[in-house]
């Protein structure tokens, strides 16, 4: 039930407009003050979380820790630059209303990251946020531009499904 209003209400709409708003503002600040500031390094990060992941009540999974060391410490030059773009661009996305769900999942995927590596913050308070906007779909959206970039996304995608497949050489 209450899914179903956050999907179609505009009353819903209205308030997952300022919801929406207000979590792309704290990425687009997130992501735009690492981008602005003379480069980014999350290897201090990183470290911080391996460190996090022994001890008597580690705060960051041993599973999650071993992907930090062997896989994202060792690409932390990706990291670097993927970070505040990917914060930058789900802020503008959330903000604009422009392919809102798929920003608040990316933003959701990050949300879980940081947490899995024991980053506490508002990061909880964001998830939650994201969810919500999640679950609403289209009606998040609704005010911004998805409303007119999902239709015109919609109808490329028909255009292609619709056109006929090619018969080579008398196959079907």
């Amino acid at each position: 039930m209450f899914s179903n209003w956050l999907k179609s209400t505009k009353a819903a709409a209205w308030i997952l407009t300022v919801i929406r708003v207000y979590v792309g503002y704290q990425w687009l600040t997130a992501g735009w003050s690492k981008l602005s500031h003379g480069g980014f390094n999350a290897g201090g990060f990183l470290k911080g979380a391996i460190n996090m992941s022994t001890g008597e009540h580690p705060a960051v999974p041993g599973w999650w820790a071993a992907f930090l060391e062997h896989a994202a410490l060792p690409g932390v030059k990706f990291f670097n630059v993927l970070i505040p773009l990917a914060e930058t661009l789900v802020g503008l996305g959330l903000i604009l209303g422009t392919f809102t769900t798929f920003a608040a999942l990316m933003a959701i995927v990050m949300n879980t990251a940081f947490l899995f590596s024991g980053s506490l913050s508002t990061n909880p308070q964001l998830l939650i946020l994201e969810i919500f906007i999640v679950i609403a779909a289209a009606n998040a959206g609704r005010i911004g531009l998805d409303r007119w970039v999902m239709p015109y996304v919609r109808s490329l995608l028909h255009k292609k499904r619709s056109q006929p497949r090619v018969n080579v050489k008398g196959l079907a």
